[in-house]
């Protein structure tokens, strides 16, 4: 078995930090076997080193290594690039295409930033994890893979697991054997080592003399907080390498190059978000349908009663009651409207008897002196037309307010949206 400082100098693994020196043992220890490892560690600590030592040192060495961004791929295709396609199983599959499980075979995938997985590809991870089976997308065959797969990631898996965004089970299953990596702020003696290693490289990439840090500007290189890590350590010693003509770095021309102190503080975060609006909205909702549902109940029970009873006085009472729950206590037009429709059936409009005196044709002498009588009754009915009544109204509001929708409605005392609503019916 290679010692610690071999195999961190074959993979380039600067520093001698005793957190990244266990880290990279229990790499060595876990690659003879085909258990499980999921590397944590915040973002740009190198968590990607880890999967290429334990494939190196494993008797998988001379099968496929492939690293997949989980985060980078769209949940859409997610599937189809892990498990393969089978041809039609989805628009644009045109040909049956083999995933990286079939690919890899005998053996490495590394899974970076697993927790970003959508919770179906969980699953399917899940069953290659306990029996090394998975499905083709479109398919109904069950292939057999012989993979090796060590996971890693950014965030608290158990806050994950949590919030329900991961499962609980895949966690374990991945996590046989943890390794995490220290934060670069957490490795103080390595910084400058890194630093000048990355000086080194890019004046022999550029073809330029490497640049030198005073002081001063190593003691603000240690005392900063590299949020970023390794990844911000490195494109901080390429900016200077390239742009800066002077190759000696004092502190004020370094602090140019880093971001203020101030934004790289912990942010303030609430142990819980703010719960979204959506459940009062889907309350409201409910409530909404609720009384739908009881008025939709009430106009039931009217119209049995009205079948069985006909229009007496208890269900007028019963119609007021509903009128005035359906348009608001606040609006009693309506409740009026009906009261008048109520009295028109009620009591029918009153004929008006005019007698008129009867013609009487002289030219016939035979005739009875009845021809002095009164002649027949002719009956003209009075127009109590409701819509006729309607229309006549709303003219007169609408012309004393000026064509005015909203003081013609606050008039009659109807809402805007429904003298609208009459206007346009009416074609006014």
């Amino acid at each position: 078995m290679e010692s610690v400082q071999a195999i961190k100098q074959r993979f380039e693994i600067i520093g001698n930090d005793p957190k990244l020196n266990r880290a990279v043992e229990k790499a060595i220890q876990v690659a003879p076997t085909d258990i499980s490892v999921l590397v944590t560690g915040e973002s740009g600590v190198g968590k990607e080193n880890i999967p290429r030592i334990i494939h190196a040192l494993s008797h998988r060495k001379h099968g496929k290594y492939i690293a997949v961004n989980c985060g980078a791929i769209p949940e859409g295709t997610i599937d189809s690039e892990l498990f393969g396609h089978e041809k039609g199983a989805f628009t644009g599959a045109t040909s049956t295409r083999e995933g990286y499980f079939e690919v890899a075979d005998g053996g490495t995938i590394f899974l970076d930033e697993v927790g970003e997985l959508p919770l179906t590809t969980q699953v399917r991870l899940l069953r290659v994890l306990e029996n090394g089976e998975f499905i083709k997308v479109g398919s109904s065959q069950v292939q057999k893979t012989n993979v090796r797969i060590v996971a890693a990631t950014n965030v608290n898996m158990f806050d994950a697991i949590e919030k329900g965004k991961f499962r609980e089970d895949l966690y374990y299953r991945l996590s046989t054997v943890e390794i995490s990596l220290p934060p670069l702020r957490d490795r103080k003696d390595d910084i400058h080592l890194l630093f000048r290693k990355f000086s080194s490289d890019f004046a022999h990439k550029y073809k330029m003399p490497p640049i030198k840090l005073e002081d001063d500007a190593i003691q603000l290189l240690l005392r900063y907080r590299w949020s970023g890590n390794i990844r911000q350590l490195r494109n901080v010693a390429e900016q200077i390498s390239v742009l800066e003509t002077n190759r000696n770095i004092t502190l004020a021309t370094l602090r140019g190059y880093l971001p203020e102190e101030g934004s790289n503080l912990p942010a303030v975060v609430r142990d819980k978000k703010p719960e979204s609006d959506f459940s009062t909205e889907r309350e409201i909702l409910y409530k909404v349908l609720f009384d739908m549902k009881s008025d939709l109940n009430d106009l039931k029970k009217l119209t049995m009663e009205l079948m069985q009873n006909g229009n007496t006085s208890k269900v007028q009472e019963t119609n007021k009651g509903l009128i005035q729950k359906i348009y608001g206590s606040q609006n009693g037009n309506a409740i009026n409207e009906y009261e008048e429709l109520h009295r028109a059936e009620v009591f029918p409009p009153q004929k008006t008897v005019h007698t008129e005196p009867a013609v009487i044709d002289h030219h016939d002498e035979d005739e009875d002196d009845d021809n002095y009588l009164f002649a027949e009754t002719v009956e003209e009915e009075e127009t109590l037309r409701l819509d006729e009544k309607e229309i006549e109204l709303i003219k007169k509001a609408l012309e004393r307010n000026k064509g005015k929708r909203k003081a013609a409605a606050d008039e009659l005392g109807i809402s805007e949206r429904t003298l609208y609503r009459k206007i346009k019916q009416y074609d006014l």
